[in-house]
């Protein structure tokens, strides 16, 4: 195997954790906020 096609994979495969990863904590601060908005002090 290409050791410059290995690396172009592997960094996709980073990016696409990476995105995942960004879209999920993104989610779940959105999600919190909507449902403890009776919560505010």
């Amino acid at each position: 195997m290409d050791s410059d096609f290995f690396s172009h994979v592997l960094l996709g495969i980073v990016g696409v954790i990476t995105l995942v990863g960004a879209v999920g904590v993104v989610g779940a601060l959105f999600s919190m906020g909507r449902h403890s908005g009776y919560d505010k002090h």
